[in-house]
């Protein structure tokens, strides 16, 4: 096969997304700096509202959020030690700004992957032409992301947002998909045969019954979002992901190790918040 590689011509990948990355920062940089504003504010707001209370206050919202939410005293205790452990380590200022980071790409990926993956469910075709490109999503290194990100709204934690919420939106299309698809004949035939419309099927039988797979995918996206903290830090986005690459670039074992145990301690936190609970 060395005879393709002797040709001069090759297939101009490269060429063409410089041409498209150039076009839309030509003809669309008004278009881009709105959205950096507009998610600026919106990172810096959820921020705020992380780091104005005392971090003792915050730790009693948390511990409150997951009674509520999963009604296990045992889980409580959980997040209590978690965040107490991350605020033993000080590390509480790095992780509220992971923490706003990883809750904008939620609010972001879920606003954007839940309505395309019910349309995907009603719509079988648009799921078939959606699914390569949700591979490609996920397949593509990280790091190609971060070009153009940088490239049309500089260096800061909206690049890492953008690239985030690539990463981290096919886990929420393609569970939505799967629970809204997976929704059991018989109850859409028994609500079509009482009279439900389209919209009344959806919103009383049909995300009721996929609502653990939503959640699941919510869980999912904040794993992955949680992932891309250290990448998110190689353009400014500050966070955990800052003691992460100091502790390499300095060849500091301690410093590495803190912040990785701490990242794992916030992702055991979320993860044990968002849990679908187990009726009994």
């Amino acid at each position: 096969m060395d005879w393709l590689s002797e040709f001069d011509w090759k297939i101009p990948v490269g060429d063409t997304a410089e041409a498209i990355v150039n076009g839309l920062k030509d003809h669309g940089a008004g278009f881009f700096d709105t959205l950096s504003d507009g998610l600026d504010h919106l990172i810096e707001g959820v921020l705020w509202l992380l780091q104005t209370p005392p971090p003792l206050a915050l730790i009693v919202v948390f511990v409150a959020l997951t009674w509520a939410l999963q009604r296990s005293w045992k889980k409580c205790l959980i997040v209590a030690l978690g965040m107490l452990f991350i605020l033993n380590q000080d590390y509480w200022d790095d992780t509220t700004e992971t923490l706003s980071l990883i809750l904008v790409s939620c609010i972001v990926c879920m606003g954007i992957g839940v309505p395309l993956g019910i349309l995907a469910a009603r719509k079988r075709w648009i799921y078939s032409g959606m699914e390569p490109v949700l591979d490609l999503m996920q397949t593509l290194p990280t790091f190609v992301y971060l070009i153009p990100a940088v490239i049309f709204f500089g260096l800061g934690q909206v690049p890492g947002l953008i690239a985030t919420v690539i990463f981290s939106l096919p886990a929420s299309i393609r569970l939505t998909y799967l629970g809204i698809s997976s929704t059991p004949t018989a109850l859409t035939e028994a609500a079509t045969a009482f009279g439900a419309t389209s919209n009344q099927r959806l919103w009383k039988v049909e995300l009721p019954s996929a609502f653990p797979q939503i959640m699941v995918g919510l869980n999912q996206t904040i794993m992955l979002s949680l992932s891309m903290v250290v990448i998110a830090t190689l353009v400014g986005a500050g966070g955990l992901g800052t003691p992460v690459l100091n502790g390499l670039n300095r060849m500091q074992p301690d410093l590495g190790f803190e912040s990785g145990i701490v990242i794992v301690a916030l992702a055991t936190v979320l993860r044990v918040m968002l849990e679908i609970r187990k009726e009994h």
